[in-house]
Parts: structure tokens; C-alpha cells; sequence
């Protein structure tokens, strides 16, 4: 399913492109804009979890420099029988994370400082137990593939604006050039949300079965998200085709970015991992990480 997702998804970025293409230049813009889309897909395949590492500064961290961080990902890779991914720290005062990678045996998580500050060794082994589903569901080819693309859409259509408008060749001229610098980034937004928000659901749910604890998870998450309203991340509103990687939206509000949110409803969240905890009779207080 995650496969058929992934292909589907890349089918409609190049859509997107050749349209886009064929508005800027016409029959020639349009081949351009499609060879362009197959070498940026085939691209974003091998790279993608490099370039957004590298978007956020990321540094690879090992047990001499983390030794707690890597202690819990290591327990956690070896109980869901994972392999030992990558673990970044990037350093950032918003507390969040996201895992990428192209499949679970080339995956990396990466963690802002943020997190390590604000939240107790119990919610980072939810957090990362969380990300470490998307490894295992293999969402992370999806989003690394969407945020590399996504921001490709984006400079396509700066492209538009700047240099679309006054090409003999222009399907639609001036106008088309405008469209494609409106409507590329909306396009490229709605990308994000067209994965579906299940995947986000079921990340926390075989994540709280995987560390054993839902309220960790939840009250991670509310914690959070209370720090993500206050505390700004430069780097994603600079990225924001890369916010939908984040276990929170990482995105204040303003700009067309804020409308098309590809997370759930925190609230949502927590209340299903309680209804979890419920289930698998917990009581209302997290345990202790050991």
C-alpha cells in the first residue's frame, strides 16, 4: 500500500511539472518540464534523506556523544527487530523530530535540541518510537520524496514568476507565468496532504505498542505542541514542503503553509492514545523508562 501510495504520489508531482512546464513554454516546456520531473524523482529516491539533513544543519550523533539518546533507539530497533538506524541531532530550540530514509535498513531519525531540553527520557522513547514506525511502514520514502519534490515545485514556480511571462512560446503568456507562480505551491501543499493523515494515526499507535506506553507518547505530544506555538523553527519555514516529516507541524500560522497542514489534530491524537492506554488497562500516569 505504501508502494502504490509512493508511485501515485510521484505521478501527480510530475503532473504537476508538465503542466506547470507546458504553461511556462509550451510543447518544449513541457518535455523539459518532464524529463526534469523524472531526474528529480529518480534523485529524490537516492538523496532526498541527505538534502533534508542537511536543510536542518544535522549532525550525526554515536554512543560516546548521545549515549542516552542512542541507548534508546537502540533498545527500541532491536525490539521491533529493526535495523540500528542513524540518529541526528539538529540544533534547534523547538522540540521536534522526523525519521527519513529510504527504507528501514538506509533510515535515519533526527532530533532538534529542543526535544532533548523539554521533554522527560519517557516521551523521547515515545517520540522516537513514533518515528520508528514511520521506518517500519516505510512512510519515510514518502516524505523525504515529498519534500524534495515539493520544494522543487516551489523554485518551478519562482521560475514562472520571474522568467515564465515574456517567452514567445508561453502557452498562456504573462498569465500563465502568474498561475503556475499561484497555483505550483498550492499544489505542491496539497501534495502533502494527499498522504494520507492515517499514517500519522497509525505511527502512534504501533509506536505506543512498541514502547509498551501510550500516555508517554501523548504526553509528548502535548508537550510539544504547546513549545511548536511559542518557539519558532527557522528552517522549516524556510522548507515548508519538509513540515509534514515532523511528528508535530513544525509551522507557525501565515502564508498558504499554515492552511494545508498534513498532521491530525493533536487533541485527536492524544485522545485515541489514552483510549489505547485505556484499553491495555493503564492508569492515566506514564511508568518510567529503564
Amino acid at each position: 500500500m505504501n508502494l502504490f501510495r509512493t508511485g501515485l504520489l510521484m505521478a501527480l508531482l510530475t503532473g504537476v511539472f508538465i503542466a506547470a512546464g507546458y504553461l511556462i513554454g509550451g510543447g518544449p516546456g513541457m518535455v523539459i518540464a518532464f524529463v526534469f520531473a523524472a531526474g528529480s524523482n529518480l534523485f529524490a529516491y537516492w538523496n532526498s534523506d541527505k538534502m533534508v539533513l542537511s536543510m536542518y544543519g544535522a549532525r550525526q550523533v554515536d554512543e560516546a556523544s548521545a549515549p542516552d539518546l542512542m541507548r534508546i533507539v537502540r533498545q527500541l530497533s532491536e525490539k521491533d527487530g529493526l535495523p540500528m538506524p542513524k540518529v541526528y541531532i539538529a540544533e534547534n530550540d523547538q522540540p521536534n523530530a522526523f525519521a527519513t530514509g529510504r527504507n528501514p535498513e538506509h533510515a535515519a531519525l533526527c532530533v532538534m535540541t529542543g526535544v532533548l531540553n523539554r521533554v522527560s527520557k519517557e516521551e523521547l522513547a515515545g517520540v522516537l518510537a513514533h518515528e520508528l514506525s514511520h521506518v517500519k511502514n516505510r512512510d519515510t520514502l514518502t516524505m523525504t520524496i515529498v519534500a524534495t519534490i515539493g520544494g522543487a515545485i516551489g523554485m518551478l514556480a519562482n521560475f514562472a514568476f520571474f522568467f515564465g511571462g515574456g517567452r514567445r512560446n508561453n502557452a498562456l503568456g504573462a498569465v500563465g507565468a502568474i498561475l503556475v507562480a499561484i497555483l505550483a505551491p498550492i499544489a505542491a501543499m496539497l501534495v502533502q496532504m494527499a498522504i494520507s493523515r492515517s499514517r500519522e494515526f497509525e505511527a502512534d499507535r504501533s509506536g505506543a505498542l512498541l514502547s509498551g506506553r501510550p500516555l508517554w507518547l501523548a504526553s509528548a505530544l502535548q508537550r510539544i505542541e504547546s513549545a511548536t506555538e511559542v518557539v519558532e523553527n527557522p528552517e522549516a519555514e524556510a522548507n515548508p514542503a519538509t513540515a509534514h516529516m515532523f511528528i508535530i507541524n513544525p509551522l507557525h500560522g501565515g502564508g498558504l503553509s499554515s492552511l494545508f497542514s498534513s498532521h491530525p489534530s493533536t487533541e485527536e491524537r492524544v485522545a485515541r492514545l489514552k483510549a489505547l492506554a485505556t484499553e491495555m488497562g493503564q492508569a492515566p500516569a506514564p511508568g518510567s523508562w529503564s
